[in-house]
């Protein structure tokens, strides 16, 4: 049997996906959760056979999870469930060692393919992210820019419409400190301004609306 780890903060989903996987006679759902906490400590018990991991976490960025998973358990074969079909998103997933890429509203059958397929050691791509993934005109980021701890945080205190001084109060750092963070992640996104920043890191997943 191979065994299977789902991580999906929403219950529905989670079920669907038991209940899909159900189907398969040679599919184990050996663990559900809810975060990437709770995720990463059943690994270093448990290795799965597969992860399928959603991008966005409460408390983490899938993307940002990939590289930890496999640090822990490196055969395991890992597949993302997202809502998002932007290029950037599903690079950096790859890029990160993802082995597959699916949305989260694909078919059934769809899903077990992936499965399969990566457990064969190759690459799966959803036919609808297969479609973006082939597009010859990219525009855009080609990667979700990698954001520190301090930068996430002056993200999500301005997408609360808290100005440059009130971050740094918040935040207990300098407003000319602030400033300079507002700097670099515009530089990261590509962007003209803060606005658009935080519009893209909502977007990938990088904060929480």
């Amino acid at each position: 049997m191979t065994s299977i780890f789902i991580t999906d903060d929403h219950p529905l989903v989670l079920e669907g996906l038991k209940n899909i996987l159900a189907e398969a006679n040679t599919l184990q759902v050996a663990g559900c959760f809810a975060n990437a906490a709770t995720t990463l400590e059943a690994i270093k018990e448990t290795f799965p056979d597969v992860l399928l991991l959603d991008i966005n976490l409460p408390d983490a960025n899938g993307i940002e999870l990939v590289q930890k998973v496999k640090s822990l358990s490196p055969n395991t074969r890992i597949i993302a469930l997202s809502v998002h079909n932007e290029y950037a998103v599903i690079n950096s997933m790859f890029n990160e060692g993802a082995d597959g890429y699916i949305q989260k509203n694909a078919l059934g059958d769809e899903i077990v393919e992936g499965i399969k397929t990566v457990l064969e050691g190759r690459r799966f791509l959803c036919s609808q992210s297969a479609a973006i993934m082939c597009q010859k005109d990219k525009d855009g980021l080609q990667n979700v820019p990698k954001v520190t701890r301090r930068e996430k945080e002056i993200l999500q205190q301005a997408a609360k419409g808290l100005t440059t001084q009130q971050i740094a109060d918040v935040l207990f750092i300098s407003p000319h400190t602030v400033e300079s963070h507002r700097k670099n992640l515009m530089e990261k996104f590509e962007v003209k301004n803060l606005a658009s920043a935080i519009k893209l890191a909502t977007e990938y997943g990088l904060i929480r609306e």
